[in-house]
């Protein structure tokens, strides 16, 4: 509506008076400006869509559009469109119109920029606008300018310019509408001035007056571009003006402040701070700047959008200092409050500066690659930022990947020099509010500080090796790694040059868990050592690992007692143990290349439990005797196995005694011992006995897990338990509040707890110290004065001490049910590593005859874990089990192919299985169980009986039939089916019994297609409950089944082409059973038991079809058709039952395979069947929307009853009907032949309907016979005079549809063709012309006998027109019988 207004408004506008008076030029013009094309249009519309990429499409098009026209009308349109979209009220779009102005005049430079910012003037004028349009208007002026500056042509226009800098400081004054946005753009095109055009400029834009200058920040800015572009100009104009001075101090923090609440949203640094920093440090005044300004005013606004804009400040100067003006800024008050902004914001809420600070951090370490000591003194004053000594950047701080060489090497350096003597007094330290409240000299001593900080710098030396790379820091990584373990475990007694460590002395001692902590860090980088880097890293310059670097280290340490001594001495039988691994590895590194990976597999082992040796030497040692024992064991096995592998068939018991280590190995929550584990057990899982597989099982078993918690004692990560202890005491000091809020609601989740636990022995306890307090007193029970004051302290001792024995007995029990929990959770984290070990058995031995004793354990745990699945370990346990049953196990493309005499025991467990599958409460249980027997089912079929290979070759001569494919490869099987198809018989009869069966069709269709003999067998069952006494749903199951079955390709090829016959006539008697109650349904079950019965009706007649099977169906074909008027009388109730359209649509699918297709007209009766209902008609309806008591109902014909009108179709004109003329007539013909159609006859002419016709209008009751006959020949079910009263009901309800007299007569037509064999009006053509090229032999089917001899021949054709052979031919039968008279 706006573009034809504007058109219009454009084009009258576009006619001068001097050019109207011109002949012919007017209508024209005219026609050209409005004619624009609708794809001219469409572009001013997309440029004000909010879709960037929309927009910018638009505005190229709209460029190219115009450069094809640069003269013509189109031109002064855009204009004037983007013009007036500079003031629009949506405000998406104004700034969308200003960059398409702003494009076009870029692209088109011989346009004046003084007309288009006349014309802006003159469209959006301040002085005339009304004031509801004041407000678009001042932000199309507005938008109008940066317009003219975005096309970059602005500047060059000094006109132009002037006008536009005119008119902004004009707008400045519209302060509440527009804020400071105007004075910002003058800025901005100030800033983009050349210095020729400064000089006009200078005296319009900057008044000489400081008090102007410091009134604003825009102004300010000005001020400091004129003092950078003419700074000569200026002083002529200004004079000397000092801008840093004392007296200044005050109006520049304001400006500053105002700035920075201009930018509150941006969050961004205000260009006018930058500028005075610039200004200060070219002046030699930034310390002055910085302490004055920045620390002592800006910063002690208490105003947080302050604070920011002074943290931005300081990113942005690093890299403008210099390395002292560095030392200056990172040590001053402003580093401090951003350290206190780190640890107080920790709330999601809270708007977190630390991001924005690592950008900046991060781009001037990257700037200044070549200058490494300011690169290392500004990541050391960031380290120094601490609270009470804990560092505020987190350990993993990204930022050290853009660090050169040496100032990384200086950075380490600096972190090992502050954790071997820390130097608190270097440090930038403070304390938050609630720190400082809760100051404690004995608890916030200086030994805390330093624990917080040595260990920040040992987790932070971990992490830097993470982000190195081993080409370029090898010798660093070394350091760490060295440093870590010797202060992990060892201390100096004497320093030696041959051992660099021993020179470290400690200026504060070390303590126990400051111990612990290095341990823990060292073990989390000896993982990511043989993780991280497994082929770069792993493998250092003379081909040793790192862990083998690390022992030799160590056992040179062992080797220097005078100089080093280890923290816990070993004995005399641990340093044996270190010696005698040392020999072992040494004779695994000679080993030969075809055992080098079991080899490197033991070494790794060995490795980690030698250094665990100085972590727990009790444990690690007896660990190293078995590993010792193990690998020599195994070693040695494979030249002793080729020479006693018939004296020796059980395997030797080292493999047991490896398992079990490992098994203790994976106790600790360690993810480098999880992959040491799973390495060594990939090697010697081949060699797994009985025995060994039952030791991971019983860990794996829930019940025997949980009744024997003694076993395996699980340990905790203690690294957790550290870091908890101190951020506790750290949250604790922060977050008082939080935690008072907590405590409130602990204290009310105690009384809840302590109203739960109340028992009886305690109210006993309690009713006995009243009593006795009463009796002390001296009071009666039937008095009630008060008690004395002795008896009241007595009676408040004995309850006081009452209640705090419950307390304690309540908080006894709590914690012990903590420990449960924990302790369950520590189980099922040990369960999720042990699975780990199962992975690799199934994945790297599926053919392993041990990997069938693992259906039922793992099917245990996804049983139990189902019904307890909510904690987080649960889950993981369920999911990691889960996965493994079925990815690497049944669907596993490799199983045990040598069974052995397992045969019987399997098919027990086949049973067992399914038998379990169908007791279980859900079906997603029961759903891996019976996956588990299919399994086993598919490695019994896959190995080969002995007994099978010589019994086929006796059965050659008596019978000429083959096994097939299917049968050959069962006879050759290990899979009995005379055991097996019992078991499934009897799932597949509790399937379709019970009421809740866990058992499901797609169980069913995956047993199916995978074995089809056992499919053969089954089918009979399916097929009994087709019908009966089952229930619907049952009955609907089986149907359904059968529908999916039938289809396969491989149960096809298991039958014989008799006994698919038979089988599919069988199945099609119970199918047609269970339609001829098809109109019965009131349940749903009983609905989708007709809907299931019909869609495997559809299946049989798509096979019968398909594969030219003779089979009656007659019998289906009648009952249909008796079931037709039902199912269209539910269809066009104006209630429609639901589901009744889609087995309607299911019904004629049927129809059609039987040759009896769906009349054209019912689909548009079904869409007005609403319409028909109503006495108005369509064309009425359409023409407005008038309510039901102002339309005008159509009158009918006096003396003829609604009941009447359907007679005719009802009767089929036996009765004498009253003469009718008009619109009745017209509609009772087509209401008869709309009848028929639905029928699927052609149309029967009534009386009436052939009085209109040119043909004799009387018919003798032998013709109206010989119609029915030929109408009962095509499939038809014409209606009788004797048809009972329903069915007549339902005819008078059907709505008679409209047809034009056109149609009508092309019916008559149709109806008189072939008058023996008429053809449905909306039968194809197609199917006409087949029927003719039918062949006259062969042709399989009954039909009804027919009254008419000759056309015999045409009525022997099949009642399916495309399937000639769907019926039993009746010639073929009698020829039968005269063969079998004639014979003696």
């Amino acid at each position: 509506m706006v573009a034809v207004e504007m058109e219009k408004r454009d084009g009258a506008a576009a006619m001068s008076p001097g050019e109207a008076a011109k002949g012919g030029a007017r209508p024209a013009d005219r026609q050209g400006l409005l004619q624009h094309s609708r794809e001219f249009l469409d572009f001013f519309w997309d440029i004000a869509k909010p879709e960037q990429e929309t927009r910018l499409q638009a505005t190229e098009k709209l460029l190219e559009y115009l450069r094809e026209r640069p003269e013509g009308s189109e031109m002064k349109y855009a204009q004037k469109r983007l013009i007036a979209g500079l003031g629009m009220g949506r405000e998406t779009a104004r700034p969308c119109y200003s960059l398409a102005l702003a494009q076009l005049l870029q692209s088109f430079e011989d346009i004046p920029l003084c007309s288009i910012l006349q014309q802006i003037q003159e469209k959006h004028d301040l002085r005339t606008v009304k004031k509801v349009m004041k407000r678009p208007a001042l932000f199309a002026n507005l938008f109008g300018v940066l317009a003219l500056f975005q096309s970059g042509r602005l500047v060059k226009d000094s006109e132009a310019l002037m006008k536009s800098v005119k008119l902004l400081q004009a707008l400045a004054q519209y302060y509440n509408h527009l804020q400071e946005q105007p004075q910002k753009a003058l800025v901005d095109i100030l800033s983009e001035v050349p210095d020729v055009m400064w000089q006009e400029l200078l005296p319009k834009v900057l008044k000489p007056d400081l008090n102007s200058i410091l009134g604003s920040p825009e102004h300010l800015e000005i001020f400091l571009l004129a003092q950078q572009k003419v700074p000569v100009q200026l002083e002529k104009l200004m004079g000397s003006v000092n801008l840093l001075s004392d007296e200044n101090i005050p109006r520049l923090v304001t400006v500053l402040k105002l700035a920075a609440s201009s930018v509150k949203r941006e969050r961004k640094l205000p260009t006018v701070a930058l500028d005075l920093l610039r200004l200060a440090l070219r002046e030699d005044k930034f310390p002055w700047f910085w302490n004055e300004i920045v620390e002592q005013g800006l910063l002690k606004k208490q105003f947080w959008p302050a604070s920011y804009v002074c943290f931005r400040l300081l990113g942005a100067s690093l890299p403008l200092l210099s390395k002292e003006q560095l030392q200056l800024v990172m040590r001053g008050d402003t580093i401090r409050h951003y350290g206190e902004h780190v640890v107080t914001a920790k709330y999601p809420s809270q708007f977190k500066f630390a991001p924005e600070m690592n950008e900046y951090v991060g781009t001037f370490l990257e700037g200044c690659r070549d200058d490494p000591e300011r690169q290392l003194a500004v990541l050391v004053a960031f380290t120094s930022i601490t609270n009470q000594g804990l560092p505020v950047v987190p350990t993993y701080w990204r930022v050290v990947r853009f660090l050169s060489s040496p100032a990384l090497k200086g950075y380490v350096a600096w972190l090992r020099d502050m954790f071997l003597q820390p130097d608190l007094d270097s440090l930038v330290d403070f304390s938050t509010g609630n720190q400082k409240k809760a100051q404690d000299a004995s608890i916030h001593g200086p030994e805390r500080a330093v624990f917080r900080l040595r260990k920040w710098i040992i987790l932070r030396l971990v992490s830097i090796v993470d982000s190195l790379h081993l080409e370029e820091e090898e010798a660093l990584i070394e350091e760490v790694a060295r440093f870590c373990f010797f202060h992990s475990f060892f201390e100096t007694k004497k320093p030696t040059s041959q051992i660099p460590e021993t020179g470290q002395r400690f200026s504060f001692p070390v303590e126990g868990r400051a111990r612990e902590v290095i341990s823990i860090s060292f073990f989390s980088l000896l993982q990511t050592l043989s993780t991280q880097f497994k082929q770069a890293l792993e493998q250092t310059q003379d081909k040793q690992p790192w862990t083998y670097r690390l022992v030799q280290f160590a056992d040179m340490l062992l080797n220097h007692s005078r100089n080093v001594s280890p923290l816990t001495p070993f004995t005399t039988q641990q340093r044996q143990a270190w010696t005698r691994m040392l020999q072992t590895l040494k004779e695994l590194e000679a080993c030969s290349s075809e055992a080098k990976a079991k080899a490197t597999a033991f070494q790794h082992l060995l490795l980690l439990v030698g250094i665990h040796l100085f972590k727990n030497p009790t444990e690690s040692c007896e660990l190293l005797g078995d590993i010792q024992t193990c690998i020599q064991k195994s070693l040695g096995e494979k030249t002793r196995r080729t020479r006693s592998k018939a004296a020796k068939p059980q395997e030797p018991p080292w493999v047991e005694v490896l398992v079990e280590i490992l098994l203790a190995l994976l106790v600790q929550p360690s993810h480098l011992i999880r992959q040491v584990a799973r390495s060594v057990f990939s090697h010697v899982c081949a060699h797994l006995t009985p025995r060994a597989l039952q030791l991971i099982l019983d860990v794996l078993n829930p019940e025997q897990s949980e009744d024997e918690d003694d076993n395996v004692v699980v340990t905790d990560d203690s690294e957790k338990q550290l870091e908890n202890e101190e951020d506790k005491s750290s949250e604790s000091e922060d977050n008082k509040n939080s935690e008072s809020e907590d405590g409130s609601e602990e204290e009310e989740s105690d009384e809840e707890d302590r109203d739960g636990d109340v028992d009886p022995g305690f109210r006993e306890q309690l009713m006995a110290v009243l009593q006795a307090g009463k009796a002390l007193g001296g009071v009666d029970d039937d008095d009630d004065e008060e008690l004395g004051d002795e008896a009241m302290m007595a009676l408040d001792e004995n309850l006081a001490s009452l209640f705090a024995e419950q307390k304690l007995r309540i908080q006894a029990r709590r914690d012990e049910k903590n420990k449960l929990q924990k302790e369950k959770a520590l189980r099922r984290d040990f369960q999720i590593r042990v699975l780990d070990l199962i992975e690799v058995l199934v994945t790297k031995q599926p053919e392993n005859p041990l990997v069938l004793e693992l259906l039922e354990p793992l099917l245990n745990i996804i049983r139990r874990s189902m019904r307890t699945s909510s904690t987080k370990q649960e889950q993981d346990l369920l999911h990691k089990t889960a996965r493994i049953f079925t990815h690497h196990l049944c669907r596993s493309r490799r199983y045990c192919r040598d069974v052995g005499n397992c045969v019987e025991t399997l098919s027990t467990q086949v049973e067992r299985l399914v038998q379990q599958a169908a007791h279980q409460a859900d079906s997603s249980v029961a759903l891996y169980y019976f996956n588990a027997s299919l399994y086993l089912l598919r490695v019994l079929k896959g190995n080969t009986a002995d007994r099978s290979i010589h019994k086929p070759q006796k059965e050659k001569a008596g019978t000429s039939t083959k096994p097939k494919g299917p049968e050959v490869a069962q006879a050759a099987s290990c899979l009995d089916l005379n055991l097996v198809t019992p078991i499934y018989s009897s799932a597949l009869s509790s399937f379709l019994t019970k009421r809740n069966s866990p058992l499901t069709i797609p169980m069913f269709l995956s047993l199916f297609s995978r074995h089809p003999m056992l499919c053969k067998s089954l089918l009979p069952v399916v097929v009994q409950h087709v019908t009966g006494q089952t229930r619907p749903r049952h009955q609907a199951q089986a149907c359904l089944l059968l529908q999916k079955t039938l289809p396969m390709r491989e149960l096809r090829l298991c039958f014989e082409d008799p006994e698919w016959e038979q089988l599919i006539g069988q199945i099609l008697a119970k199918v047609t059973e269970n339609l001829r109650a098809l109109g019965e349904a009131q349940t749903k079950s009983e609905q989708l038991k007709n809907r299931s019965s019909l869609e495997l009706l559809n299946t049989l007649l798509w096979i019968i079809n398909r594969e030219k099977l003779t089979v009656d169906l007659t019998v289906v074909l009648g009952v249909l058709q008796s079931q037709q008027q039902y199912l269209q009388h539910r269809v066009r109730q104006k209630e429609q039952v639901a589901g009744s359209s889609r087995l309607y649509d299911i019904f004629w699918q049927a129809m059609r395979f039987l040759g009896v297709q769906r009349p054209k007209s019912e689909k548009k009766e079904a869409k007005e069947v609403s319409a028909t209902q109503s006495p108005v008609s369509m064309k009425r309806k359409k023409k407005g929307f008038l309510p039901e008591t102002k339309k005008r109902k159509k009158r009918k014909s006096e003396g003829t009853p609604p009941e009447e009108e359907a007679k005719p179709a009802a009767t089929g004109g036996d009765q004498p009907q009253p003469p009718s003329t008009g619109k009745k007539r017209k509609r009772k013909k087509a209401k008869v032949a709309a009848q028929a159609q639905v029928e699927g006859t052609p149309a029967a002419k009534s009386p009436a309907t052939e009085s209109l016709s040119p043909e004799p209008p009387a018919k003798t009751p032998k013709l109206r016979k010989r119609k029915r006959k030929l109408s009962q020949v095509n499939g038809a079910t014409p209606v009788s005079p004797t048809e009972p009263v329903v069915e007549k009901q339902y005819q008078k309800e059907l709505p008679p549809p409209a047809k034009t007299p056109k149609l009508q007569k092309r019916n008559r037509k149709l109806s008189q063709m072939n008058g023996d064999t008429p053809v449905s009006p909306t039968e194809p053509a197609i199917e006409k012309q087949y029927q003719k090229e039918l062949p006259q032999k062969g042709v399989s089917g009954k039909s009804p006998q027919s009254a008419l001899p000759r056309k015999k021949s045409r009525l022997r054709l099949s009642l399916a027109n495309r399937s000639p052979s769907l019926l039993q031919s009746g010639a073929k039968k009698k020829k039968a019988q005269l063969r079998k008279a004639a014979k003696p």
